[in-house]
C-alpha cells in the first residue's frame, strides 16, 4: 500500500534520512522505531507530506505522493495524528470531530443559499458519523464538553477520531503512548486493533516497545538516518544491531 524507495532528506548539509526503503502492506500494523536522532520523525513527516525528499519516491497504492501536499495525500486515503494533539479548545469534542469531515457542501458560500436542504442533510449525517466514531473511541459521554477539558490520553483519542472522520485507508500514528496513563493506553491499543480489523492500515512511530510488540506484526528500525533492519518484533528485538543502536554497544 505504501512504498518508500531510496528516500533521502537533508537539512543544511546534514543527512537526516539516507537512502531509506521499506514497504507497508495493506492491512498491516507496522512500527517505525529507532533511538533518538535515528531520522524516524523526519521519515514520518516525509510520508505525511510535511516535508519533501531530495531524492527517492514515496508512493501510495502506486501513486507517487512525494511532492504532493498533505491534503492531497488525505484525499488519497492517508491520514496522520500528531504526537502533541492540538484540538480547538473552545469547540466541543463533537464539533472538533465534525470539523474534519471532507467535501462539506456548506463550505461553499452559495450552497448555503441555494442548497439549504442538502447542507442540512449532510450536517446531520456528519453529526451522526462523528457521534459513532466518538462512541467507538469511548469519548461519546464527553461529546458536548469543550475539548480543553480532555486529559492527554483523551486528546490522543480525539486526534484519532478526527482522522477517522476523513475515512482514511491508512493512518500514520505518531507516538500514541506518549504521556498517556496506563488505563487509557489500554483503550488506545484496543481501539487501534479494532480499527485495523475494519481494514485500516497503520504505520506507528513509538518509543514504547511494549506497545510496538503488542500491536505490530512488522517493525522497521532506523539508526543514524539509515534503515538498520526490519522484521517481526521478536526477531528485531533480538537483533544485535538493534541492541547496539539502543544500548550503545552492550551487544558487543
Amino acid at each position: 500500500m505504501l512504498t518508500v524507495e531510496g528516500v533521502t532528506k537533508q537539512f543544511d548539509g546534514m543527512v537526516a534520512v539516507d537512502n531509506v526503503s521499506f514497504a507497508v502492506e495493506r492491512g498491516q500494523i507496522v512500527g517505525l522505531i529507532g533511538p533518538n536522532g535515528a531520522g524516524k520523525t523526519t521519515m514520518f513527516n516525509l510520508i505525511a507530506g510535511a516535508l519533501a525528499p531530495e531524492a527517492g519516491r514515496i508512493c501510495l497504492d502506486g501513486v507517487p505522493v512525494g511532492r504532493r501536499p498533505a491534503h492531497h495525500r488525505l484525499a488519497l486515503g492517508l491520514g496522520r495524528t500528531f504526537q502533541i494533539p492540538r484540538p480547538i479548545g473552545t469547540m466541543t469534542v463533537l464539533e472538533n470531530v465534525m470539523l474534519s469531515a471532507q467535501a462539506q457542501i456548506g463550505e461553499r458560500i452559495m450552497a448555503n443559499w441555494l442548497r439549504v436542504g442538502a447542507v442540512a442533510r449532510q450536517e446531520r449525517a456528519n453529526r451522526d458519523k462523528a457521534r459513532a466514531i466518538l462512541d467507538l473511541l469511548t469519548l461519546l459521554p464527553l461529546a458536548g464538553q469543550p475539548a480543553r477539558v480532555l486529559s492527554g490520553g483523551q486528546r490522543k483519542l480525539l486526534e484519532l477520531a478526527r482522522v477517522l472522520m476523513a475515512d482514511p485507508r491508512m493512518i500514520l500514528l505518531d507516538e500514541p503512548a506518549a504521556g498517556v496513563n496506563p488505563a487509557l493506553l489500554e483503550t488506545i491499543i484496543d481501539r487501534v486493533r479494532r480499527i485495523n480489523e475494519r481494514g485500516v492500515t497503520f504505520l506507528i512511530v513509538e518509543h514504547n516497545m511494549d506497545v510496538i510488540g503488542r500491536l505490530c506484526g512488522h517493525v522497521v528500525v532506523m539508526a543514524a538516518g539509515r534503515l538498520l533492519c526490519e522484521g517481526p518484533p521478536a526477531l528485531v528485538a533480538a537483533d544485535p544491531r538493534v541492541i547496539e543502536a539502543y544500548l550503545g554497544g552492550v551487544a558487543a
